[in-house]
């Protein structure tokens, strides 16, 4: 199987809360899980104030996904699954 055969798309929406604003949540998904993340959709408070929304199709092997899922939820985010995707 190559390599494209083997990648997998997700789309979830997250919301980062703000005391993790300081951290870089997708961009660990990049460098730890080996994911390439399309922001679809975002939604942020004035000046970074308040909660972070995003949309995001990631896509990579689907140990990677299955991983940074797992990674987001340790971190107590709100996460949902798009299942029609």
């Amino acid at each position: 199987m190559n390599q494209q055969q083997s990648l997998v798309n997700k789309r979830i929406r997250v919301r980062i809360p703000e005391q993790h604003h300081q951290e870089p949540v997708i961009s660990k998904l990049v460098s730890d899980y080996h994911l390439t993340i399309n922001i679809k959709a975002a939604m942020l408070g004035s000046n970074g104030k308040g909660d972070g929304w995003f949309d995001l199709d990631l896509r990579g092997s689907s140990q990677g996904i299955d991983a940074a899922l797992s990674y987001l939820k340790t971190l107590k985010l709100e996460l949902w699954l798009d299942r029609s995707a």
